[in-house]
């Protein structure tokens, strides 16, 4: 097999730099996709194995940091009114201008990603040929009640320790994060020890958590950032690429949360990964990408 080839570049974007990668040749006849990690706030790191569909069936495969985030320019004195939806959809027209493939490409995001790519795709842009949702909230309400619910399943004194914190408003205490680390274990990756592209995304967070903690707020269980309000319900049957939903058994996107892609767009297909939580990417890698490549196949 080829060596696939990586480059890595910047995208002058208003003021600012958003750094990309390219895994592949985009002369490739495949088309090319662009990959948005979740957050708002994570990094490309936790996604990155996404990067091996380029191996699998040929295409190119492109991350990158939205602005704020990883690579990126960071601008941690920014407050919520920059934290937009527009911002990020405006990035993305962006980059998929200064890379030529407007015209022709797929989009995969993941928890917010898959929001943001929702909303990219209402507005029927005429080169959108694929979208893959992966664990992603079609309201954050529903969200957040779902995340409340599974934090009820959680061990008494776990749940005890997290009220007590949230109570004292010590959300950096160290008894606080072991406790938030036992929600993440069951329902954001399964796959102990975290691997290091996942433990760098959340060690990444903790230097900066600009974006995060303006769009979402301070914790899973308490969004009380731009987002809180945040539904594309009663907008999804305005998406006219064809569209694959994937989630997890354990996912805290539970299939509560998910369903609104289902049944509102348009002939949109989902796949549940048995032994998965919220990153199938990483739980059952394989099986992940080959799916997300068997789909993507179908529209080249």
């Amino acid at each position: 097999m080829a060596e696939i080839v990586t480059n890595e570049a910047y995208l002058p974007f208003r003021d600012y730099r958003t750094w990309y990668r390219i895994t592949g040749s985009l002369d490739s006849d495949r088309l090319p996709l662009v990959v948005a990690h979740g957050g708002p706030g994570c990094t490309h790191d936790y996604v990155d194995s996404f990067k091996d569909i380029a191996a699998l069936d040929g295409r190119p495969v492109i991350h990158y940091d939205q602005l704020g985030n990883g690579n990126s320019t960071r601008l941690p004195e920014k407050g919520p009114d920059f934290w937009t939806v527009g911002l990020f959809l405006e990035e993305l027209d962006a980059l998929l201008a200064h890379l030529g493939i407007q015209q022709r490409y797929a989009f995969l995001g993941q928890s917010w990603g898959g929001m943001l790519g929702a909303e990219h795709a209402v507005r029927r842009p005429p080169g959108l040929k694929a979208l893959v949702i992966a664990n992603s909230p079609a309201n954050m309400h529903t969200w957040v009640s779902e995340a409340n619910r599974l934090r009820q399943e959680l061990p008494k004194e776990v749940q005890g320790t997290l009220l007590k914190h949230e109570l004292a408003g010590s959300l950096t205490d160290p008894d606080y994060i072991a406790a938030s680390r036992v929600f993440y274990d069951r329902h954001v990756c399964r796959v102990a020890p975290w691997p290091a592209e996942v433990a760098r995304t959340f060690a990444i967070m903790d230097e900066d958590n600009t974006v995060y903690r303006n769009m979402n707020g301070p914790t899973e269980f308490h969004v009380i950032g731009t987002m809180k309000d945040w539904t594309i319900e009663n907008r999804l049957d305005r998406i006219e690429a064809p569209t694959l939903l994937i989630s997890g058994k354990y996912d805290e996107a539970t299939p509560l949360v998910v369903r609104p892609y289902l049944e509102r767009v348009p002939g949109c297909e989902w796949v549940l990964f048995e032994n998965s939580s919220h990153m199938p990417h990483v739980e059952e890698k394989q099986l992940c990408l080959a799916t997300v490549s068997t789909f993507l196949s179908r529209h080249d």
